[in-house]
């Protein structure tokens, strides 16, 4: 994690003015390791892009696509100098060659693990599939780096309100043990729900030199 000691904090960032900053394929080809990101992992069917562009109010600036896996760069979105948003690629992705999967399996990990100024990872989770292996392994992973994670379970207008409080306080609970660094909340990009309790935790990773968890 991020020792920001001899930083100082910047402001909350205004998200509708976030723009795409750039893209690689390698850590090794990501912009300089200063700064505050959080980034945003999940499988290919999550909505993690649709997720991106709801916050930002801005519908074309994460590419979503109809194919899923479409997105096997690491994309960067400025909000500030100092602050930005991170789209990891879609994991699962299907009808990619084995060797692309564990190419991108050991990239994801080396990101997680290493990227010194990233604060905390948004995991995506469809509210109707959660807790997938993959979104197991990124869970394993970001915990080994003692890295909070705040899950959205996403696409929650697909479920009635009861049936999504339901899968949201199962979710919890399957997590109890990892509450000193694990949230959750429901979710909907189509509807425009959970942008309150989303940007409380964003604020708090992107401006604050700690790396305490926001219980959501």
């Amino acid at each position: 994690m991020n020792d920001t000691e001899h930083a100082a904090a910047p402001a909350a960032p205004n998200y509708r003015v976030a723009q795409f900053l750039t893209s690689a394929a390698k850590v090794s080809q990501c912009p300089p390791d200063i700064g505050w990101e959080v980034a945003f992992a999940g499988r290919s069917n999550a909505g993690k892009s649709s997720a991106i562009n709801s916050l930002t109010h801005n519908k074309k600036l994460a590419k979503t696509s109809k194919t899923p896996g479409r997105t096997q760069l690491i994309n960067f979105f400025e909000v500030s100098e100092s602050q930005r948003l991170v789209d990891l690629p879609g994991y699962g992705f299907a009808k990619v060659p084995l060797a692309v999967k564990r190419e991108w399996t050991k990239q994801l990990e080396n990101y997680l693990q290493n990227r010194q100024c990233l604060r905390g990872l948004i995991l995506l989770m469809d509210i109707r599939h959660p807790l997938q292996p993959f979104d197991q392994q990124m869970l394993e992973w970001a915990l080994q780096a003692a890295m909070p994670v705040h899950i959205l379970l996403t696409k929650a207008d697909k479920l009635k309100r009861g049936a999504a409080g339901s899968a949201l306080l199962q979710v919890r609970a399957k997590l109890k043990n990892h509450a000193d660094l694990v949230s959750a909340q429901l979710f909907s990009a189509l509807k425009h729900d959970g942008h309150k309790e989303l940007i409380a935790v964003l604020d708090h990773w992107l401006t604050d030199t700690g790396v305490d968890q926001v219980t959501a």
